[in-house]
């Protein structure tokens, strides 16, 4: 009798551990299914807008009209992003593919800045439409190479999850096809010279990462360890460590990490003038004990300390128990938005726990401030009726065409919201409108100049 019932809870148990197995593999196997749907879908996309993108860029080549060649334009540079997104939903992760993607965000912003110009004051340049050309032609050599993937996967039944497969070992199987395929796309890219795109598309490159343009002189790997320890008031004992990061740059920098008792700072230092770039500490911050004001006086002495001049802070935000300020240079009462360095203060102790201060480095520079063409009430004229303006400033800022421009910054309100909306102050644009999250933008506190 016991026999009879141990063989049956036996035979109950074989089937249940039969049936879960049999679901698990059904539930796996639909997994697989659906993630190799989406990588065909992806790529059968991928290869769709690329052949979109070859035509309208041939498009803009055969247009006359600036009314019909500025949405053309702005059409390639959605389908350059478009793209460039479909790349990312592949599983390329761990194969080199970065010249490719580098190459259609070059052509989204080609196109984009050329796009929002004003093409009747400003027509297509020689220069643009030869750069156009090439960008045609290259489009087309990507789009070849793609449309024989495509032949051999459809012909081939070639299955995307053996991609990913060969790529999580590492050990890639010689006939990959895929693989083999997309190699041949980006070295074809890579071999896509500077020269040929043309200095339009190479300018667009908008931060000194080099850093050669900053002032004072080379400094040793010692130099930034003691720059380091100043910087971030590190004891004697800290453990200090500095790795060279110029990737066989003339000038680059240097990256700097800190161990030490409640101090966990990583920061980059440039190797011209010795310039902190960034840094952080990762400490645990505790229940806040200061004010958002308070923080905000703590942020403006580090930087007093540091030798930072004449910059004004406009902007500060609460997240948590940490303050973020943004502080921006500031000249002929005309603030200088291009450059900003933030900061992160810690709100249990008032310590700088984090800053920023690529923008302000990469954007330094002597600058003549134009005079406004126009007035402030001319300038006000251009905003939206409905706008209840409650006060102005001067400043600087960057446009889409990453020019400098003189405005006039309003902050107005609109019902319950608040906003700050920049006119241009030589010809009356409205460059630039924004919604504030922090209604009461800050327009006192000034670092003033000291040696």
């Amino acid at each position: 009798m016991i026999r009879n019932i141990l063989i049956g809870v036996l035979t109950v148990g074989i089937i249940g551990t039969g049936v879960w197995g049999y679901q698990e593999h059904k539930e796996k196997n639909a997994l697989l299914i659906n993630a190799e749907n989406n990588y065909q879908r992806a790529f059968h996309e991928l290869t769709y807008n690329i052949d979109l993108l070859h035509d309208k860029i041939g498009t803009t080549l055969a247009m006359n009209s600036k009314k019909s060649l500025s949405p053309t334009l702005a059409e390639v540079w959605r389908l350059a992003s478009e793209t460039n997104n479909t790349v990312g939903e592949l599983p390329l992760t761990l194969m080199t593919f970065n010249k490719t993607e580098e190459f259609l965000s070059k052509i989204g912003e080609f196109t984009y800045k050329t796009a929002v110009r004003d093409l009747d004051k400003d027509p297509l340049t020689q220069e643009e439409y030869n750069t156009l050309k090439e960008l045609y032609k290259q489009s087309a050599e990507i789009q070849d190479e793609l449309r024989k993937v495509q032949n051999t996967v459809l012909t081939d039944n070639l299955k995307w999850m053996d991609v990913e497969t060969a790529l999580a070992s590492g050990k890639e199987p010689a006939d990959n096809t895929i693989i083999d395929g997309f190699k041949t796309v980006e070295k074809k890219v890579e071999g896509y010279s500077e020269s040929n795109l043309g200095p339009m598309v190479n300018s667009m490159e908008e931060k000194d990462h080099n850093y050669s343009t900053l002032p004072g002189k080379m400094i040793t790997k010692d130099e930034a360890k003691e720059i380091a320890r100043k910087y971030t008031d590190a004891d004697k004992n800290a453990k200090i460590n500095v790795v060279d990061n110029g990737e066989g740059a003339e000038f680059g920098f240097y990256s700097v990490s800190i161990k030490g008792k409640n101090k966990d700072i990583n920061l980059d230092i440039t190797k011209k003038g010795g310039h902190p770039i960034w840094g952080i500490n990762n400490r645990p911050i505790g229940k806040a004990k200061i004010s958002l004001n308070e923080a905000s006086f703590k942020a403006e002495q580090f930087l007093k300390k540091r030798g930072f001049k004449n910059l004004k802070l406009y902007e500060s935000l609460q997240y948590d128990n940490t303050g973020l300020f943004t502080f921006v240079t500031i000249k002929d009462d005309v603030l200088i938005y291009p450059e900003s360095i933030r900061l992160k203060v810690a709100l249990d102790n008032g310590s700088v726990i984090g800053f920023s201060a690529e923008e302000y480095l990469g954007k330094q520079k002597d600058r003549t401030i134009p005079k406004p063409k126009l007035t402030v009430d001319e300038a006000k004229s251009n905003i939206n009726k409905n706008v209840e303006i409650m006060d102005y400033r001067m400043s600087l800022i960057e446009n889409d065409l990453n020019e400098e421009v003189l405005c006039y910054e309003f902050i107005g309100t609109l019902d319950h919201d608040t906003y700050r909306i920049f006119i241009n102050a030589l010809d009356g644009n409205e460059e630039f409108v924004e919604k504030l999250y922090n209604p009461e933008p800050i327009y006192d506190n000034v670092i003033e100049g000291r040696a």
